[in-house]
C-alpha cells in the first residue's frame, strides 16, 4: 500500500484541561465545562513532546506525501492526524469531503483597489457550506469512536446556532445515522431561509427560541449541564480541535512559510479564532513552520465584546458580555462569546511566542458593502468574508498592515447562504436598526427583455428578432 494512504501508528493521550482551574480529565466521557469550576475546556495530547523528536521537514514531508492519499480517514482534516485527534481508530473517522478548501488569490484588480496583497480561504466550500465542517468531522469521529467504546444505543446531538452550526451538525447526525440523532436550537426568525433549509432536509429535529444566538446557548448550556445530550457548539472542545484544521491548510498552501501573511477572522462565537492560533501554535512547536503569521480577530460594531476588552489598556482590561443589534454578519452576531476565555489564554501565548494578536472593529456598512466588492471580483463570500475584508480595510487605515504583506482572509460560509442580505441591499429594505444606507450605484437587478404580451402575439421568428434587437440596443452591441 503505498505509504501516503497507510493510516498513522502513533496514539496520543488526550486529556481535558480546564484553563480555569487547570483540573484535568480523561476523554472517555463527554466533557463541556470544568465539573469544579465551569471554566472551558481545550484539549492536549500529553504524549506530544513524542512528535518533537520528528524533524519539522519530516513532518512537512509527511503531510505533504498525505496531501495526494485515496484513504478516505486521511482524505480530510486528519491528513493531519497525529495534531488532531490522534486517540481515534481508521473506522472511527467520518469523512463527507470536508478540509482542503482552496486558498483563492484575489483580482489585481480588488488588490489595486484595497492597496494590499490578499487571498480568501473559501470555507464555505465544505459540504455544508461552511467551516463548521471541520468541527464537526472531528466531534463525530470522537462520538463515534465513544459509541462504539460504550456501546451507547441513543445519543442525542444537540446545538444551538444562528445557521452554519445547525446546517453542518444535521448533516453529520444524518450521515452517522443511528444511535445517532440531531435537535437544533435556532433564533426565530434570525435565520436565513437558505441556512433553515438545511437542518430541516437533513431531518434534523428545528426547535425555535425568541431571542437571539445567546438566549439559544443558555438554553442548550442548560439541557447539557442536566441531561444526557453530546452538546455540539464550540464549547465542545472536539469542535474546536477539528476547526484547528483551517491554520495547518493554510500553513501548508504557502509551503509552510508564514512570514509576511496576516491571517483574518471573524470572532463571532470565538471558537475558530481560537482553534486558528491554536493549530499556528502547534507548528511552530513542531517546528513546521518558524515564525507565526500575524492574527486579526474581526468584529461588527454590533456584536463587539471582544473587540472592547482588548481595546482598553493592558492590565485594566475587564470582559463584559455586549448586547447584540442586527447584523448582516448573522453568524458573528453573539454578544458572550463561549469561547473567550480560551481566545485571551491562546493570544497571550501566541505573542509571548513573537506572534501578535489583534481586534478591529468594523460597521455593518462596510461589511455588506466588502462582501459585494469581494464578490463583485469573483469570490463567493459570505457577509463573515466581507466583514473580514473590512477588517483588512480597518487595519489598512490604522496603519496595521505592513507593505506587501499578504492578507488572508476567512470566507467562512458560501455567498449563496447569506444572498438574502444581498438583496436587502439592492432593494433598500433594512431596518433602521442595522444602520444600512446602500448606495444606489451599486444596486443590481434583472431587466426585462420583452414583455409576455409580445410573445403571445408575435410568431416564433419574429419574437426571437425583437428580442435580439431589444438586447442590441440595451447593451448597444456594433454588428460585425
Amino acid at each position: 500500500m503505498h505509504e501516503a494512504n497507510v493510516f498513522p501508528s502513533y496514539r496520543g493521550e488526550m486529556e481535558y484541561v480546564c484553563l480555569g482551574c487547570q483540573a484535568r480529565y480523561p476523554i472517555d466521557e463527554l466533557h463541556y465545562t470544568c465539573p469544579q469550576c465551569k471554566g472551558v475546556f481545550l484539549l492536549e495530547d500529553a504524549r506530544f513532546g513524542e512528535l518533537e523528536k520528528t524533524s519539522g521537514q519530516a513532518w512537512r514531508d509527511t503531510f505533504d506525501l498525505r496531501a495526494a492519499t485515496k484513504n478516505p480517514a486521511l482524505r480530510g482534516i486528519f491528513r493531519f492526524y497525529e495534531l488532531m485527534a490522534p486517540v481515534l481508530g481508521e473506522s472511527d473517522i467520518v469523512y463527507l469531503g470536508e478540509g482542503n478548501t482552496p486558498v483563492t488569490r484575489s483580482s489585481a484588480a480588488l488588490e489595486r483597489l484595497v492597496g494590499q496583497p490578499m487571498a480568501f480561504k473559501n470555507d464555505g466550500q465544505n459540504p455544508s457550506a461552511s467551516f463548521k465542517d471541520r468541527g464537526m468531522a472531528c466531534a463525530f469521529s470522537y462520538l463515534r469512536h465513544l459509541v462504539a467504546k460504550h456501546g451507547w444505543d441513543n445519543v442525542l446531538t444537540i446545538c444551538a446556532s444562528t445557521g452554519d452550526t445547525s446546517a453542518a451538525a444535521a448533516l453529520y447526525a444524518a450521515y452517522v445515522g443511528e444511535p445517532l440523532t440531531s435537535v437544533v436550537l435556532l433564533p426565530k426568525g434570525k435565520v436565513t431561509a437558505q441556512q433553515l433549509s438545511q437542518p430541516l432536509g437533513s431531518g434534523a429535529r428545528v426547535l425555535e427560541i425568541p431571542g437571539v444566538f445567546d438566549d439559544c446557548m443558555k438554553v442548550v448550556e442548560y439541557l447539557a449541564d442536566h441531561y444526557r445530550v453530546a452538546l455540539l457548539n464550540s464549547k465542545n472542545a472536539w469542535r474546536i480541535l477539528g476547526q484547528e484544521s483551517y491554520a495547518f491548510e493554510v500553513a501548508q498552501w504557502y509551503d509552510w512559510d508564514m512570514r509576511g501573511k496576516a491571517v483574518f477572522v471573524p470572532i463571532g462565537n470565538a471558537g475558530n479564532i481560537t482553534a486558528v492560533m491554536g493549530g499556528f501554535l502547534k507548528l511552530l512547536r513542531l517546528g513546521v513552520i518558524d515564525v507565526l503569521p500575524r492574527i486579526f480577530g474581526v468584529q461588527s460594531e454590533h456584536a463587539d465584546p471582544v473587540f472592547r476588552y482588548y481595546n482598553q489598556t493592558v492590565g485594566e482590561r475587564r470582559y463584559e458580555a455586549v448586547k447584540v443589534r442586527p447584523s448582516v454578519a448573522q453568524a458573528a452576531m453573539i454578544g458572550n462569546p463561549v469561547s473567550f476565555p480560551r481566545v485571551a489564554f491562546l493570544a497571550d501565548k501566541y505573542q509571548a511566542l513573537g506572534g501578535s494578536f489583534q481586534v478591529v472593529q468594523v460597521s455593518e456598512q462596510r461589511i455588506i458593502e466588502s462582501m459585494l466588492l469581494a464578490n463583485r471580483h469573483g469570490h463567493i463570500a459570505c457577509t463573515q468574508g466581507g466583514e473580514c475584508l473590512a477588517g483588512l480595510l480597518k487595519a489598512r487605515e490604522q496603519g496595521l498592515m505592513d507593505k506587501g504583506e499578504l492578507a488572508v482572509l476567512d470566507a467562512t460560509a458560501h455567498a449563496l447562504k447569506f444572498s438574502g442580505f444581498q438583496e436587502m441591499y439592492y432593494q433598500n429594505s433594512f431596518g433602521p436598526e442595522y444602520g444600512i444606507t446602500p448606495d444606489e450605484k451599486l444596486a443590481n437587478a434583472p431587466r426585462l427583455v420583452i414583455g409576455q404580451e409580445d410573445k403571445d402575439r408575435l410568431s416564433e421568428d419574429a419574437f426571437t428578432a425583437q428580442a435580439a434587437q431589444n438586447v442590441v440596443e440595451i447593451l448597444g452591441l456594433n454588428k460585425r
